[in-house]
């Protein structure tokens, strides 16, 4: 897996931020034709019918996921950090939705890079959340706590800084008894992993996944911003040997991605069985981080996965 967010992080200090996202899409659009093919998506679109509401896995770049959910009542739809636009457009047109909202999770380009493209092809004004005012054509910032309602659905935003100071997970439920929800969690919880702290800590990290998004529901779905499965899932065996959870769920995805399909979603119990960052508070974790305090692994598992390799097989 290509990544140089740190070298970009580095450069971002002393470039102009015009210059910083030119160079950040030139990256991500070559590392994406370079890995995956010109016109070509590194997983297949999948749906995910919640009962109340439907999910559009969008595969966009070389990993990254867009996600349009859709009220299935009144057909309004919102979008999910929607970085590559033609794609949406054509989702749109396929499902019959009636798009009136963007949810950015984060400013990172590959996240909130297609949010103006999006808004000046769209054929009507859209409402562009997110907690950030460097996210692009933001009109609506948001807070933790803060609520929206697409169609029937309602959305609550979760406040959850240190991949990014602004970075904004989505929580959407409904009053339907059936409903299954879901969550939106960016570049703050994936898949058996999370985000690097690039403007953050662990004590805000820690925040995040156990005291905010570890208290939502067990059978709440999990829809991450990346396809780092497999990466993440070594590395969790490499943190715990004898996880029989991490063993079966990483079988699992390498079927998944053998065949071209997604990972997503997980769910938050389930999180909570193969994560090792959702799982700080856990004797075996701590022992192999060597403490006995939840932040100080957070700290210690998040150093060491930075710079881990999995062995070669």
């Amino acid at each position: 897996m290509i990544d140089l967010e740190w070298m970009f992080q580095l450069v971002s200090s002393f470039l102009p931020e015009w210059a910083l996202q030119r160079l950040t899409a030139t990256y991500f659009r070559a590392n994406s034709w370079y890995t995956v093919g010109f016109g070509k998506f590194h997983s297949s679109q999948t749906s995910v019918d919640h009962v109340k509401m439907k999910v559009k896995i969008l595969p966009a770049l070389s990993d990254n996921y867009m996600y349009l959910l859709m009220d299935e009542s009144t057909k309004e739809a919102a979008i999910v950090d929607p970085v590559e636009p033609k794609t949406v457009l054509a989702a749109v047109e396929e499902t019959g939705a009636n798009l009136t909202t963007v949810l950015t999770t984060h400013h990172h380009w590959d996240h909130a890079g297609g949010n103006k493209e999006l808004v000046s092809l769209f054929n009507k004004p859209l409402r562009v959340l997110g907690g950030d005012d460097r996210i692009g054509a933001l009109t609506q910032k948001v807070t933790h706590g803060d609520a929206i309602k697409v169609g029937s659905l309602n959305i609550e935003c979760l406040f959850t800084p240190c991949h990014t100071q602004g970075h904004i997970c989505y929580n959407v439920t409904s009053p339907e008894a059936d409903h299954k929800p879901a969550v939106f969690t960016g570049d703050t919880l994936f898949l058996g992993g999370c985000g690097k702290f690039f403007e953050g800590s662990a004590v805000e990290m820690h925040k995040a996944l156990i005291e905010i998004l570890g208290v939502l529901p067990d059978h709440t779905l999990v829809y991450c911003g990346h396809e780092y499965a497999l990466h993440n899932l070594r590395f969790g065996l490499h943190v715990e040997p004898n996880n029989k959870a991490i063993q079966d769920k990483l079988a699992w995805v390498q079927a998944q991605r053998e065949n071209g399909l997604p990972s997503v979603p997980s769910t938050i119990g389930e999180e909570k069985q193969i994560n090792p960052f959702m799982r700080v508070t856990e004797g075996p974790v701590q022992q192999h981080a060597g403490t006995s305090d939840g932040v100080a692994t957070m700290a210690a598992i998040r150093t060491e996965k930075d710079n881990w390799k999995p062995p070669k097989l």
